[in-house]
């Protein structure tokens, strides 16, 4: 029913026992009239659960309504991943309906990708994304059997060593930048992130107590831990502690710097240091470092190499993921991922299989004795395990046990 408030065109509605007046906000009958079949058809579509037609959208536009709609949860790394991951798609499957895509589509898109030089893990990331947008539409699953994400290399960086160690550390110590050679310390001492190190709030630290509060982190694991302070790194924050006079609990250890040019020196010098911002980047002054140095890693590789050297040095794994961040779940996967024990390790590990204690072997001519404190030569170790069977077999107290047996 219509009715008009002024020369506004209102319209009631009496629908499974309830009345809804609502404004067609137009001075048009016509129009009104409209408005009110439109509502009418809304209400009796909700009322028996009836899927609303939507118009078909393009993978572009789809995309970037789910980036929008998933921008709140995602740190910001991640929505620029995405967003990036969303303009690779634009020009060569963006104009595509949601409907039309085809696993050839995405096999097409991963050949062009390569062909310009695009990394397999880049592209698995961009195929990710189109994955996701049509798992949200209810389309992947019908072609999730017919599409093969591309094969990438586990290479996830390295551990340090100590004479790599020195030579960065020297050319970080000759780096324009006052906080990059803070910050490396702080990393290779700590096995904290790049971004949990430039984010860090003189609130966090501890000095008397020698501890560091990691307040935000990539994982919610890794989030509110609490990291002890060794010499290295108590040393650099009790340098940086000192930087500014009216140092307030919200300052940044490492603030945001500018460089310039000044008097007849050619040099670059760091210049209005604001600790109320952090740092944007160390990337231009590490890579400059790096460079001087001569060594090929990447900034998380502080934290790779302070993670191997926990490990190697005998530190259980459940006390070094308590201080690097990782869920119980992850520990073992990321121990294996970040973590390859060094030789010494393993022979240290191998050593401790022997111990001191009496074996007893037959041979042809009768029973001989030998202690591992005094361990037989490889000739010696042969002659005790030759019997007069065929080779390879041992005989037992048990015929049906054999040593091939008891080696596997």
């Amino acid at each position: 029913m219509l009715y008009r408030r002024g020369e506004i065109w209102w319209f009631r509605i009496k629908f499974a026992r309830t009345e809804v007046r609502q404004s067609a906000k137009t001075r048009s009958k016509e129009l009104a009239r409209r408005v009110e079949r439109q509502r009418l058809r809304e209400l009796e579509e909700g009322f028996h659960r009836l899927p609303r037609r939507q118009a078909p959208l393009t993978l572009v536009a789809a995309a970037e309504q789910w980036v929008q709609g998933r921008s709140l949860v995602w740190s910001p790394k991640t929505a620029r991943i995405e967003k990036t991951s969303v303009e690779h798609l634009r020009p060569i499957l963006g104009h595509r309906l949601l409907t039309d895509i085809t696993p050839e589509n995405i096999s097409d898109y991963q050949r062009i990708r390569l062909a310009e030089g695009a990394s397999p893990k880049t592209i698995n990331l961009e195929v990710g994304t189109v994955r996701a947008v049509l798992r949200r539409h209810r389309l992947w699953a019908n072609l999730q059997p017919d599409v093969r994400m591309l094969t990438t290399t586990d290479d996830h960086g390295k551990a340090l060593g100590a004479v790599e160690e020195q030579a960065l550390l020297k050319a970080c110590a000759e780096s324009r930048s006052l906080a990059l050679l803070p910050a490396v310390v702080v990393a290779l001492n700590t096995g904290m992130r790049h971004g949990e190190v430039l984010n860090l709030q003189w609130r966090d630290v501890d000095l008397a107590a020698r501890r560091v509060l990691v307040r935000h982190s990539k994982t919610q694991a890794g989030t509110g831990r609490v990291i002890p302070l060794n010499d290295h790194s108590l040393t650099v924050l009790e340098f940086l502690n000192g930087r500014f006079h009216d140092q307030q609990p919200d300052h940044y250890l490492f603030a945001s710097e500018r460089y310039g040019v000044s008097g007849d020196s050619a040099l670059a010098h760091s210049y209005a240091a604001d600790p109320t911002k952090p740092i944007k980047s160390l990337k231009e002054a590490w890579e400059r470092a790096k460079r001087v140095s001569g060594v090929k890693c990447r900034f998380h590789d502080l934290r790779r190499t302070a993670a191997t050297r926990m490990l190697e040095g005998g530190s259980p794994l459940l006390v070094v993921a308590s201080i690097l961040g990782w869920s119980p779940s992850t520990a073992a996967r990321m121990a294996k991922r970040y973590c390859h024990i060094g030789n010494v390790a393993q022979m240290n590990a191998v050593e401790m299989l022997m111990v001191d204690c009496e074996v007893e072997a037959t041979d042809a001519r009768g029973h001989k004795e030998w202690h591992s404190d005094n361990a037989p030569s490889l000739s010696e170790h042969r002659k005790l395990l030759k019997l007069s069977g065929s080779s390879g077999w041992t005989r037992t107290s048990n015929p049906p046990v054999n040593s091939r047996m008891l080696c596997h």
